[in-house]
């Protein structure tokens, strides 16, 4: 005898649908099938290539020689060129340690660096002709040496080399002031920036620092590229490979002074 019970007939009508409920019309189904399945958006950012290093590079340095060239033209004098290494060492600080990306921050600090560059570079000039030329060539050739070793895979940057350079420069940037403050007590402070067999030594070993710095430089755009870092990124990379120009282009700078003094 069948049941007339009506909470066993809802019971098998749930049993006929099923729980999810009623069956999906053919319609439903044909356009449940011509929906795309999912995929992954696109990233909210363009992600940085080496062209994107170049052309950054190629503005920070402009930025830096128009500004050189500039303060070269007007004879700026030593005491308003002070005043802007001042400033490009505090605007390159914060771009250093908070690794930015602002356009407007590195090429401030190119500008302020170039008003420094082309002054020094004045009174180098003034002092031995020709002085400028040879340290810009000779900063050219350090540049392609650099990037010649990288590419060859020659020496091969690793954490330990990271932290090696990093120490090194620390350390020099110490032994850098404290013959600065020595220098007041002491004629020359420590010989490190003097015309004598130290002080060659020293500029000789700045210089292959910032050639270490260079090919750190090197590994941070590769990796950006490969990892696909944000296209901004490429600012960061352009200010890094202009701090570590400037480094040597300074330190050749001196160390050609010191060979072509006459007195």
């Amino acid at each position: 005898m069948q049941s007339k019970n009506p909470v066993f007939s809802r019971s098998r009508q749930q049993a006929a649908t099923g729980w999810a409920g009623p069956t999906p019309s053919p319609d439903q189904l044909q356009n449940m099938y011509d929906t795309p399945s999912y995929t992954p958006s696109r990233p909210a950012f363009r992600t940085m290539t080496l062209d994107d290093v170049v052309v950054r590079g190629f503005l920070t340095l402009g930025a830096l020689v128009v500004a050189a060239a500039a303060a070269w033209y007007l004879q700026v004098p030593p005491m308003i060129a002070i005043g802007a290494a001042v400033v490009a060492l505090v605007l390159g600080l914060i771009a250093s340690f908070t690794m930015s990306t602002n356009p407007a921050l590195i090429l401030a600090y190119a500008v302020f660096e170039g008003v420094f560059l082309g002054t020094i570079s004045s009174l180098f000039e003034g002092m031995v002709s020709g002085i400028v030329l040879q340290a810009v060539l000779g900063t050219a050739f350090a540049f392609g040496a650099v990037l010649t070793v990288y590419s060859l895979r020659i020496v091969r940057v690793t954490p330990k080399l990271v932290k090696f350079t990093i120490a090194a420069g620390l350390a020099a940037l110490a032994l850098v002031l404290v013959n600065l403050v020595a220098g007041f007590f002491v004629d020359g402070g420590l010989g490190l920036r003097t015309d004598s067999p130290l002080g060659w030594i020293f500029s000789a070993a700045m210089i292959l620092l910032g050639c270490f710095f260079l090919l750190l430089d090197f590994d941070s755009i590769e990796q950006g590229v490969r990892q696909g870092a944000p296209e901004k990124f490429a600012w960061q990379c352009a200010f890094g490979l202009t701090l570590s120009l400037v480094w040597i282009y300074l330190e050749v700078l001196r160390l050609v002074y010191y060979f072509n003094n006459s007195d």
